[in-house]
């Protein structure tokens, strides 16, 4: 098995790093891939020291597995290289995530799908991610009909430089700021780009993206998504609407019973999902689950997740894990 990770200097792709470790990945080779200005550093993994190397060198030594987090326009133009050399990509950007050509995989939910044929992977965006994992089995129990989510996502969604933003203005350093404001006790319903309808592409991305992964056009989504000072993870209020009617008691079983899901809900207590906890871990944490009482057949939940973590590393990683267990690529190992 040869390895690649696209993006191996940048934040999700360091996590896709601790991930392989700690699942314990096989690998017999491991090529860490970024841009040529970053080619040469070296990186200590696992007991060892790698020099990063060029997109052009990774092509050429055609590695079984690549997984990408290295950007839409990159993925763009050197996916299809990779793919070409025999290589399957898991790619974490935006960039195949809605071609009819491409599949998009939440491995709970749709990764039967997957086929050795198919060279480029798309991993969700990281908010779509895990509303979908809670949505799903309430989905194939009750007939999913509307969803509304507003989002309240963490300054490592955008990367290093946001980081660096938001600890610079605690610190009341000036510096460049990557937002158009200040981040720091501060609030911005402003995710990626406007759009000509006045959504962002990140809400649109939630709407579109779940359509597809669920396997579904006549789910009706929309999504506010804000930028909050927040490290650690994403949170979202969810409210679904359904075709049936249900019991409580039934949906908070049917989130029990999900992989990858892990329920705090104990009101009287304090214990509901926060960002704070969900760092570093997998899971994505479901609580707060309730009626909707102003309407028939709807429930109010709230989730938080590691965006880095399932909201893109972990998810990455499990897609490559399912391909190997299941000789999907041409490596001769089994998991």
């Amino acid at each position: 098995m040869k390895l690649a990770v696209v993006g191996a200097t940048g934040l999700v792709g360091g996590e896709m790093l601790k991930l392989i470790e700690e699942r314990v990945f096989p690998f017999d080779e491991l090529l860490l891939v970024a841009s040529a200005r970053s080619a040469g550093k070296k990186i200590a993994f696992m007991g060892k020291e790698y020099t990063v190397i060029t997109m052009e060198e990774a092509v050429a030594q055609a590695p079984d597995i690549a997984i990408f987090s290295a950007g839409g326009g990159t993925s763009l133009e050197w996916a299809p290289k990779f793919a070409a050399s025999g290589t399957t990509v898991i790619d974490n950007s935006s960039a195949w995530r809605m071609s009819p050509d491409h599949k998009l995989i939440v491995p709970e939910i749709n990764a039967s799908e997957l086929t050795s044929s198919d060279k480029i992977i798309a991993n969700p965006n990281c908010s779509t991610i895990q509303m979908v994992l809670a949505l799903a089995p309430l989905h194939r129990a009750y007939g999913l009909k509307r969803v509304v989510v507003s989002t309240y996502q963490s300054v490592t969604g955008t990367g290093k430089a946001a980081v660096d933003q938001l600890n610079n203005e605690r610190s009341g350093v000036e510096a460049e700021k990557v937002y158009p404001h200040a981040i720091d006790l501060n609030v911005l319903p402003h995710i990626d780009v406007f759009l000509e309808n006045g959504y962002t592409k990140e809400e649109m991305k939630m709407t579109n993206e779940t359509k597809k992964i669920l396997g579904d056009d006549s789910v009706a989504v929309t999504a506010t998504t804000v930028r909050l000072p927040v490290m650690g993870g994403h949170s979202e209020a969810v409210n679904a609407e359904f075709e049936k009617e249900f019991e409580l008691s039934d949906v908070r079983r049917l989130f029990e019973q999900t992989e990858g899901i892990l329920v705090q809900d104990d009101v009287a207590n304090n214990v509901y999902p926060m960002p704070l906890h969900a760092h570093g871990k997998d899971d994505v944490f479901v609580g707060r689950i309730r009626r909707d009482e102003s309407q028939d057949k709807t429930l109010n939940f709230w989730c938080v997740a590691d965006n880095l973590r399932k909201g893109a590393a972990t998810n990455a990683v499990q897609i490559a894990e399912y391909l190997v267990k299941n000789d999907l690529v041409n490596t001769g190992i089994t998991a």
